[in-house]
């Protein structure tokens, strides 16, 4: 299954952007621009958690806003932008990167700023 979607302005949601986002089974591709292209890649099984965020302009003209928090380097907050489909996109990824995680064996830690045995005296 494949989703492609553009960013639209929220005043009527009409897609008067050149953001581009494609969600496949393994990666969510983002194309942005029209005179400078920028392609930025993020992998399922590096997104870590999914948020739907929907102001009242938006759901007005049936958009919402997917912010995903994921693990990789380029861009740790992945924000899909005023797209339609919002929620059954959101659920797809969530679904997606949870079973890319377990295809892969990823383990997700978590830095939580303790202190080594040996630095304790």
């Amino acid at each position: 299954m494949e989703f492609k979607e553009r960013k639209r302005w929220v005043f009527f949601g009409l897609p008067f952007t050149f953001t581009v986002y494609t969600i496949k089974e393994d990666v969510v591709t983002v194309n942005t621009g029209f005179f400078n292209r920028e392609e930025n890649d993020c992998y399922m099984y590096k997104i870590q958690d999914v948020t739907l965020k929907s102001s009242l302009a938006e759901r007005i003209f049936g958009l919402g806003t997917i912010v995903c928090h994921t693990g990789d380097v380029t861009t740790p907050l992945l924000v899909i932008q005023h797209i339609k489909n919002s929620r059954e996109i959101k659920q797809y990824i969530l679904e997606k990167s949870e079973e890319d995680r377990r295809k892969r064996r990823t383990l997700n830690t978590l830095d939580i700023g303790a202190v080594e045995i040996d630095d304790v005296e």
